[in-house]
């Protein structure tokens, strides 16, 4: 409890009861909010000495597909905000957890919680074997095409693992994220108001920047802030002639996102290119020290925003094209690191609290290799390889680990919840 309160005192105080009844929907909302809690767990483990780029809070719900520029559908990992060197186990570890403890929410038997972490760990290991027989360039091209994963869906094969309605239901989310573009969220989030396109207000999740302004802040100090905020921002992107000089700032509004996440600054930035259709929405996060730091050492990068740019941009298979970092000197008279990514671009995850049996053990192998490529691009693949050998040893110790961890986090989650019924934590439900 004294870890979530520390992080309480560094966000929104109007934000942090959110964040707090988010997590106190169950044992596995309260896991993904929990990154700090089992890094501080994981810090006291055995290791191997191995480091890898880790994500830092590899859960089942941070695994996703998105379009890389080349217009494909990938499936990757898709949260960063933890991100930093440290080993490797960490985040096997918190992912096979993530296994264990949906099933659990999911009324899993035992046997077959353990059948889908086991898979979980055999794909990490087998992956890291076949990326080690890789060449350097090989490993770092190495990705997992959704368009493939599509294919086997639709097959005989697929129906007959999976039975024809699950099968389908994961035909139909793949496909569902080739429509959450740009112009679905100007459809759904937007108006036109005072002359011109805005984001419409729903508090307290999405709130126009102009409804912030309160005592000693006026709307056009925030609005000078962010166009500061994206000014300096243009300047990370890469590229001297990039497409975000054909668009126009316009509008923004705070917008509560995750778990883990809120009580954090972060906003969507509605651009527009040549007229009100020509659109895009960026989204600017607020990037805090990861939880991994007071474990594993300060990043190298004295910038947040930057540290999770780099380590996407090392983890990831292909990423965004607007995806870049800044510093700026808000209203409030703080400075904030932030980092900054298309809002939606065909982004979607599976249903994790619709699955049954055989598609938790298909999606937790899905995520097993995908998490083994992501260390392997950056970390010593051949020695982590090595150290896994040809066996399952490591497959058992793991679903092991996620099975004791998983009642560790029922204990916590207890404690948390009491926390909460004795007013020590505040939270708001519902939202």
């Amino acid at each position: 409890m004294a870890l979530l309160e520390e992080q309480a005192e560094s966000r929104d105080p109007t934000l942090v009861p959110i964040r707090h009844g988010r997590m106190l929907v169950s044992p596995f909302a309260f896991f993904r909010g929990g990154a700090l809690v089992m890094a501080g767990d994981l810090a006291n483990s055995p290791q191997s000495g191995i480091h890898v780029q880790l994500c830092g809070d590899a859960h089942l719900s941070n695994f996703g597909v998105f379009g890389s520029p080349e217009r494909k559908l990938l499936f990757d990992i898709n949260d960063f905000d933890e991100t930093l060197p440290g080993p490797w186990e960490w985040d096997v570890k918190r992912l096979a957890a993530s296994v264990e403890i949906g099933g659990r929410e999911l009324g899993f038997s035992a046997v077959d919680r353990r059948a889908a972490v086991v898979a979980c760990a055999r794909q990490y290991r087998t992956q890291i074997r076949e990326s080690a027989e890789m060449s350097t360039l090989d490993t770092w091209y190495d990705h997992r095409d959704a368009e493939a994963i599509m294919d086997w869906v639709d097959s005989e094969a697929a129906a007959k693992r999976l039975g024809r309605k699950e099968a389908k239901e994961a035909a139909q989310d793949i496909a569902k994220a080739r429509t959450r573009d740009h112009l679905r969220v100007l459809d759904k989030r937007t108006d036109q108001m005072n002359g011109g396109i805005r984001i419409v207000a729903d508090p307290p999740l999405i709130v126009p920047i102009e409804d912030l302004a309160g005592e000693g802040v006026s709307a056009e100090e925030i609005d000078r802030s962010v166009r500061r905020l994206i000014q300096s921002y243009r300047r990370s992107l890469s590229h001297h002639h990039h497409p975000i000089e054909e668009f126009e700032y316009v509008h923004a509004a705070r917008k509560v996102v995750g778990v883990g996440s809120v009580g954090t600054e972060a906003m969507i930035l509605l651009m527009v290119g040549r007229d009100d259709r020509d659109v895009i929405f960026l989204q600017a996060k607020e990037a805090q020290a990861s939880v991994l730091e007071r474990f594993v050492g300060a990043s190298e990068l004295g910038n947040h925003g930057q540290r999770v740019v780099v380590g996407q941009r090392l983890m990831q298979s292909a990423s965004d094209i607007f995806l870049g970092w800044l510093r700026v000197k808000q209203h409030d008279g703080r400075t904030r690191d932030y980092y900054i990514r298309q809002l939606h671009d065909w982004k979607g995850g599976a249903e994790v609290d619709t699955f049954r049996p055989e598609g938790a053990v298909l999606y937790a192998r899905l995520c097993g290799a995908t998490l083994a490529r992501a260390h392997a691009r950056w970390g010593d693949r051949i020695a982590i390889a090595s150290y896994l050998g040809k066996g399952p040893v490591f497959d058992r110790a793991i679903a092991d680990f996620a099975s004791s961890y998983a009642n560790q986090n029922e204990r916590d989650y207890e404690t948390f919840a009491n926390a909460v019924k004795t007013g020590r934590l505040a939270a708001e439900t519902g939202v």
